[in-house]
């Protein structure tokens, strides 16, 4: 069996200390199969800056995994992932050209750190070891492993949307990583709307050629795509969500019983539709006043990226708006809107999320969303809450039997919350049904497995 090699910006190195979430959920059962290696930053930021230091390679051996992972320098770390892939390919991947603050030097810091992080990794590199690249700070890294001679098949998966064409050209270097990313040999997106704008981007700028086997042939690459829609594990969350409530949550589940409860979490970022959320959740008290006083909505959303500028003004907004709608719509015994910036455990957003009556979940752009999947799953079947989720989440083309809205009309949103705490517990049970129905289905194994699959039954690059 060929051994599985995933690469990562940042890689979850097991001390003991939490349980894995997000993208090792759905890697680590393959890596222990294969007796894998995961590559990727530390998350350290060096004081000693050399390309040919080979000695800041750090080897971890864990339940069969190695875990091999390097410091990024103070300069690297900022030109490669502050600004060029959260001030640039973030907003720009998410429909946010105003946001875009694009400089030629960290564009040469990016490709540089993904060449530095290539030359780190080739040495560790077997010959029938397949290669999994994940998400947008390694666009390039299948181009710089290339350009070392790595022959190996080399997968790539992105976890958030891609843009159409309109979007993506206002990266001024979109053609350089077009380019560079057709040296993938399986390029993987969350939906079909994801893939087809990449292939629109190609054809744009060249000649864009589909074969009789349906691979690609473009800059003198052959290459693959698909739609992998990532998922969870339903029954693992369902397990947290059933579990006994920590003696802490006794109150809160006391004080969540007196009113119907909206719950939303994510970390705080501009591309989730927080403000939009706030008004829509404003017009629904406006629009239907027999919810006043009856009704609770908590958003829970850690900071994210603090010193961000354009993430200070956010939160200072958010909570310019709290402040307002409780004190238009609160009394001295009931508070509408409550705002958390923390973070809470895992296990614990899964009771919450079973002990409410509704999940609202509208980005105004978004990969997937797995918060959207996890609240369906936590729900309790016999009296299921109900999913309102926004239609340019990746996970709307999967939960088509949640409340569908768009983000950006209030009134839209007020209404779908309105017919959501309204619903009769027959709707919402056949709802729920239907969802959970596609997440066991869908689950995490099956989106590692058929990518796996996929990437494992293609030719090698080259056609060797």
């Amino acid at each position: 069996m060929s051994r599985l090699v995933v690469v990562s910006n940042r890689i979850a190195i097991p001390d003991g200390s939490k349980s894995a979430g997000g993208l090792a959920v759905g890697i680590l059962d393959a890596l222990k199969n294969t007796s894998g290696l995961w590559f990727g930053w530390n998350g350290e930021i060096s004081e000693i800056s050399g390309e040919d230091d080979q000695d800041e390679l750090s080897v971890v051996e864990d339940d069969g995994i190695t875990y091999a992972s390097v410091p990024l320098d103070q300069n690297d770390y900022d030109l490669y992932y502050c600004q060029f892939s959260n001030a640039v390919l973030w907003p720009a991947l998410h429909y946010r050209t105003d946001l875009v603050d694009f400089q030629r030097e960290a564009w040469d810091g990016y490709c540089r750190v993904n060449d530095l992080l290539a030359k780190r990794l080739q040495p560790l590199i077997k010959d029938d070891d397949i290669l999994w690249i994940h998400d947008y700070h390694l666009l390039p890294f299948a181009s710089a492993l290339r350009k070392l001679g790595v022959k190996n098949r080399i997968g790539f998966f992105l976890h958030i949307p891609f843009p159409t064409p309109e979007i993506f050209n206002a990266v001024p270097t979109h053609d350089e990583l077009i380019k560079m990313m057709s040296e993938y040999d399986l390029l993987g997106f969350q939906t079909e709307s994801d893939r087809q704008a990449f292939l629109d981007n190609l054809s744009q700028l060249t000649s864009l050629e589909q074969t009789d086997s349906g691979t690609h042939q473009a800059f003198g690459n052959t290459f693959t795509t698909g739609v992998y829609p990532i998922s969870i594990a339903p029954e693992s969350i369902k397990e947290m969500a059933e579990g006994p409530l920590p003696p802490k949550m006794a109150a809160i589940e006391r004080e969540l019983r007196e009113a119907q409860n909206i719950i939303s979490c994510e970390r705080l970022d501009y591309t989730k539709g927080l403000p939009e959320r706030f008004l829509a959740f404003e017009a629904l008290l406006e629009k239907f006043p027999q919810h006043r006083g009856k009704v609770r909505y908590t958003q829970i959303a850690p900071t994210s990226r603090g010193d961000v500028q354009a993430y200070q003004e956010l939160r200072h907004q958010l909570e310019t708006e709290v402040g307002r709608i409780n004190g238009k719509y609160g009394s001295m015994n009931q508070t509408p809107l409550f705002y958390l910036n923390q973070h809470f455990q895992r296990s614990l957003l899964m009771k919450l999320f079973r002990l409410t009556d509704v999940g609202l979940v509208t980005p105004l752009r978004d990969g997937m969303n797995l918060v959207a999947k996890e609240y369906v799953a936590a729900q309790d079947p016999a009296d299921p809450g109900v999913l309102v989720l926004s239609q340019f989440a990746g996970a709307a083309n999967e939960l088509t039997s949640a409340l569908i809205v768009n983000p950006y009309d209030r009134d839209d949103v007020a209404a779908a919350l309105d017919k959501a705490l309204t619903m009769p517990l027959a709707e919402r049970q056949a709802r729920y049904n239907d969802m959970m129905a596609v997440l066991t289905k869908n689950d995490i194994a099956n989106w590692r497995e058929t990518y796996l699959r996929d990437l494992h039954n293609l030719t090698l690059h080259g056609g060797q």
